[in-house]
């Protein structure tokens, strides 16, 4: 059997606002029923790419298809097969959970009886059953971003693109979205995504895309970036001078961070015992490496605008 094309894929993906390229010559692929990541700092490009994906904002140059479609020729068709997440919560505050779902399903031109069969089953789905008939401006934040997710699969979606979905939540929601995300993709949804939380790109992606001014700095599997990038585990210890010392002797690939250098490596035990054996180092400890540490690794520690 031969291998389903990719349900986006991008070659040399450009975007230009005025003279400065927001997205510069990006290529890559996102395969079908997979979670697929973009991470980067804040300018870094994720927006402006889902934006094309979704047909919003044009390219300046290269190609994008979306399930073998080209977004600027058929938009419409393409759109058919979307559901979308914003960041921003855009639901009508004067309408209940109900009238919120019942209203975006006649952009589709779903008949009023399938309508509220699958508002009901929607709202079951996120666990918002019981707020039915409650006015937006009534709901919690968490409850919002669920019925924004509800909202999203209306039309029965195959492809979801979620910017920030779980943006502002508390542990115990964004957990649920967590759930949720997992149970669509267990039924075949391919899931775009963008995050500023690590621990969620770690746990729910696929394959994850770290960009940085418009442009790719590595793409992969999440274990597979972490050890290539931040080895297994990290030893951390006071930055004296005998420490950095025994490090460069031991050719360890370490980091000065503040107050701390940490040490990217998968023997931690053997370091850790070199370090207090032989550089008098005060306290150390060790802890597993993860996709924060290469992110920041590979973005920087400054604050971006």
């Amino acid at each position: 059997m031969s291998p389903r094309p990719p349900v986006i894929s991008a070659r040399n993906l450009t975007k230009y606002y005025g003279t400065e390229p927001a997205v510069n010559s990006i290529s890559f692929d996102v395969e079908p029923g997979t979670i697929f990541g973009f991470l980067g700092p804040n300018g870094a490009g994720k927006t402006t790419t889902m934006r094309m994906i979704q047909c919003v904002s044009p390219r300046s140059g290269g190609s994008l298809s979306v399930y073998g479609m080209d977004p600027e020729v058929r938009p419409r068709a393409i759109k058919q097969w979307l559901g979308v997440v914003p960041q921003e919560t855009n639901l009508d505050p004067e309408f209940t959970c109900r009238e919120n779902l019942l209203v975006y399903s006649r952009y589709f031109g779903i008949a009023k009886r399938e309508a509220e069969r699958r508002i009901e089953e929607l709202l079951a789905f996120v666990q918002l059953t019981e707020k039915r008939d409650v006015r937006i401006e009534q709901l919690s934040g968490g409850m919002k971003r669920r019925l924004l997710l509800a909202r999203a699969l209306v039309n029965n979606p195959q492809l979801l693109i979620l910017d920030e979905p779980t943006i502002g939540l508390d542990p115990q929601a964004r957990h649920l979205i967590w759930e949720k995300l997992r149970e669509l993709q267990s039924e075949g949804n391919t899931i775009v995504l963008t995050t500023h939380y690590l621990e969620e790109a770690e746990r729910l992606c696929d394959n994850l895309l770290i960009m940085d001014g418009g442009s790719i700095l590595v793409e992969g599997a999440p274990d597979a970036l972490v050890k290539e990038h931040a080895g297994t585990e990290i030893v951390e210890a006071e930055p004296t001078p005998e420490v950095i010392a025994c490090l460069d002797a031991m050719g360890a690939d370490y980091e000065v961070i503040g107050d701390m250098v940490e040490v990217m490596t998968e023997q931690s035990r053997e370091v850790a015992r070199r370090l207090f054996e032989e550089c008098n180092p005060g306290r150390v400890s060790t802890r597993r490496a993860t996709l924060e540490d290469v992110f920041l690794r590979l973005t920087g520690r400054k604050l971006r605008d």
